[in-house]
């Protein structure tokens, strides 16, 4: 319960200048956030309010599903992170310190490194699994770019879970368990969310999923088709494309100068020749061997696919050295013709004819090549980043591209950091094995700038009523006349008895301030108390998210038993 007065709501009429997405300007403009630093900023009653409202939903439904929650270290000694072999991996994300002894510490970005070492030296045998663990914890991670508000910070609340399970078939029902979990806890923070295919990236691990929410201010892209299809653009894939093959070349290649010209635009720019019809060449090094990858020259090559294809296990860009004695000359100059390393090619580059790629020689382009007679793939298929318009993989209909931010992401990490942390465990048979694990975050933060982005309208946030920070709003409009006070105080007073949760704007400020400013910080019922309906014995109730009205009788000389719950 909360008098506006005595707290701290400082609202803002005008929207701030370096706010993009409509949550950050409505968490600003409603007094729930300050930002204190690029990427860190404080919560303000409001606002830890709304926290407060989203991490018990999360306690609720991850108890329910069985886990059990505890507090990790915010400190990481950087050998754990070592040992896993993602100190490296992390690069300039990590926030990294020496203390006073000199050791070496990690601010955590996430934990899989510290729970598997709690439970590593805590499991004995597969009698003591399966186990799940989660905890809601702050998380650190040196973002080059903070944007939107507190969608992306370099400071975070996270919920974040870890499931230890004696075998395949245990992993597979521990992750079960937090997708079902998942799917409760955002139906009722109010959020409309879609469950997409997702690639598994640092974490590691075969299988994950993404809980998005489609947002013009989030940072993930998603593909996604009328027939149902969904996936991350990282790991999105696309129908074969029903090409016709390519025209008969018109000539043999043919070399030209291309001097200091090492870029696809810088050659497109130059020639006056469209990227679709040049061949990109890049050269890899995959399980320790060189390979190029071919993609048409607006496109990008998906090292993802370009890995299953290959059917390699690592894979990686070639270094300048690598890439010169591979084709014989440097960065900016390789094409397919002539290469003695094996060439894997996108479907696209099939169909082209006299097309245009480097020459392997320094300052020298190729014109007029085409697949089949000037070169032959080792292999071909989807190695390129889907876009807008590419056929759908189960050839129904067209895939788009909608811009969606992620709100949850669940994994099948397997054996990954049981094996290199250290978490086994005698089986049945009495033989020692790794815990098979998986892990399960959510963003906190991002729920809330989730609900904002979804539920809002041109005077402001319209909270769904599991997440607002209080559940009515007495508006009293005249607060020096004694009976619009005295009424006041009887409402407040009595919901208060009733266990609602009610906040008092008992300012004095103009009527106008008062019904903008709840508008914009958006409490779901507005009991409005004017001196006119008051001398007829009626009180205004309004509905923030429907704008609906209504007129209630009450009789002031009662008390407030004359006043009822189901009215407000």
């Amino acid at each position: 319960m909360m008098r506006w007065s005595q707290t701290l709501i400082p609202t803002l009429r005008n929207i701030p200048k370096d706010a993009e997405a409509a949550s950050h300007k409505l968490a600003l403009r409603a007094g729930l956030i300050r930002q204190l630093a690029s990427g860190v900023y404080s919560y303000l009653p409001l606002g830890f309010r709304v926290l407060h409202k989203i991490i018990h939903i999360l306690r609720e439904e991850m108890n329910r599903a069985g886990a059990s929650e505890v507090l990790l270290p915010a400190l990481h000694p950087a050998e754990i992170w070592r040992k896993s072999g993602r100190f490296e991996a992390l690069g300039a994300d990590k926030i990294v310190f020496k203390n006073r002894a000199g050791n070496e510490f990690v601010l955590g970005p996430t934990h899989e490194e510290v729970i598997t070492e709690l439970v590593g030296g805590s499991i004995k045998s597969f009698r003591d699994l399966p186990v799940t663990l989660y905890q809601i914890q702050t998380k650190f991670r040196d973002e080059a770019r903070p944007r939107f508000g507190v969608i992306r910070t370099k400071e975070f609340i996270m919920k974040d879970a870890y499931s230890f399970d004696a075998d395949e078939g245990g992993l597979d029902r521990s992750y079960q368990k937090m997708a079902e979990a998942y799917t409760r806890i955002f139906t009722r923070c109010g959020i409309s969310f879609q469950i997409v295919k997702a690639d598994p990236g640092l974490m590691g691990g075969n299988m994950s999923q993404e809980f998005m929410v489609e947002c013009p201010y989030g940072e993930d892209r998603v593909a996604k088709s009328e027939s149902g299809y969904m996936a991350s653009l990282d790991i999105a894939e696309r129908g074969k494309p029903d090409s016709k093959p390519p025209a008969p070349p018109s000539a043999k290649p043919e070399i030209f100068d291309t001097p200091h010209l090492r870029t696809i635009e810088e050659i497109a720019h130059r020639f006056k020749i469209k990227p679709s019809q040049m061949i990109k060449t890049i050269v890899y090094i995959a399980d320790g061997k060189p390979a190029a990858a071919l993609v048409m020259g607006d496109s990008e090559v998906n090292e993802g696919k370009l890995r299953r294809l290959i059917g390699a296990s690592e894979i990686r860009q070639a270094a300048a050295k690598e890439i010169q004695e591979a084709t014989g000359a440097p960065v900016g100059f390789a094409g397919p013709v002539g290469l003695s390393i094996p060439v894997y090619a996108d479907w696209d580059v099939l169909a082209l004819a006299d097309a245009v790629t480097g020459a392997n020689q320094q300052d020298k382009h190729l014109k007029n090549v085409s697949a089949g007679r000037d070169f032959k793939p080792a292999a071909a298929g989807d190695i390129r980043y889907v876009k807008e318009g590419d056929l759908a993989p189960d050839g129904k209909g067209k895939l788009k591209l909608v811009t969606a931010m992620e709100i949850g992401h669940i994994f099948k990490l397997g054996t990954r950091y049981s094996k290199s942390v250290g978490a086994d465990f005698l089986d049945a048979k009495g033989e020692r094995v790794p815990a098979i694990m998986g892990c399960y975050g959510i963003g906190v933060n991002r729920l809330l700038a989730a609900a904002i982005e979804e539920h809002h309208d041109e005077k402001g946030i319209k909270w769904p009523a599991s997440l607002a920070p209080f559940d009515i709003e007495i508006i009293a409009l005249n607060q020096s006349d004694p009976l619009t006070r005295e009424t006041a105080e009887k409402i407040y007073a009595y919901l208060q008895a009733q266990g609602r949760e009610v906040l008092y704007d008992d300012r004095d400020e103009r009527a106008g301030v008062k019904f903008n400013d709840a508008d914009l910080i958006g409490i779901p019922q507005q009991i409005i108390l004017g001196e006119r309906n008051l001398k007829e014995g009626k009180i205004e109730v309004k509905s923030r998210r429907t704008g609906e009205t209504r007129i209630l009788n009450v009789d002031l000389s009662a008390g407030p038993a004359s006043f009822s719950l189901q009215d407000f």
